[in-house]
């Protein structure tokens, strides 16, 4: 299993989910007062049952949803603890003061969701990974997502929003809030933690 401890293979494994995404992302209104106005839009829209207001809603948000639960549940958990963040965020979005703020505030219901989740759940055990007859990609891809869960919480998400979500900087930025330099940041020693991290288990 020593491939799977390599940190190149380790990024091209966690991309599973990349390819899924719409190239829509890069096409945004310019200028932060433009995006403004779109999100206050959008978030009266939904406020008002606009289900297709909603709708963009989720294909905005959904990648850094999906990498905020699976950095903290196990993976067969992850889709229906998605969809239940989302059921929260349509049925208290009238409570939302800033829209700005929409990234930020789905973001904690996700990160509280799936605490509860765990707490609820406490007794349940997952499958180990290396059970014999598994797919070896699929093995290694679970190896390392076990390694980034460990690392610290802005390193962890920022990563499987890049690395599993192929989300970019500033797509990164724009949803969760966090300013461009500090996704860089979390990116770059988030990187470099894991190859550590890596490095020692393939040595061990």
């Amino acid at each position: 299993m020593e491939h799977v401890l390599e940190f190149d293979r380790a990024q091209a494994v966690l991309t599973f989910r990349a390819s899924r995404r719409s190239s829509g992302a890069a096409e945004r209104p310019a200028g932060a007062a433009a995006r403004l106005g779109t999100m206050t839009a959008t978030i009266r829209a939904v406020a008002a049952g606009d289900q297709d207001a909603f709708a963009q809603l989720y294909t905005d948000y959904v990648g850094m949803v999906h990498a905020i639960v699976l950095g903290r549940v196990p993976r067969r958990d992850v889709d229906d603890l998605v969809q239940d963040v989302f059921l929260t965020a349509y049925t208290r979005v009238a409570e939302l003061r800033d829209p700005a703020a929409f990234g930020g505030w789905i973001a904690a219901i996700a990160r509280n969701r799936a605490t509860d989740h765990l707490r609820q759940s406490r007794e349940q055990v997952e499958l180990p990974e290396d059970l014999p007859g598994g797919d070896p990609i699929q093995a290694e891809t679970f190896a390392v997502l076990e390694v980034i869960r460990k690392l610290p919480e802005a390193y962890r998400e920022t990563l499987l929003m890049r690395l599993v979500e192929g989300m970019g900087g500033a797509e990164i930025a724009e949803r969760s809030g966090l300013t461009p330099a500090s996704v860089r940041v979390n990116l770059h020693r988030g990187m470099k933690l894991l190859r550590e991290k890596l490095g020692r288990h393939a040595n061990a």
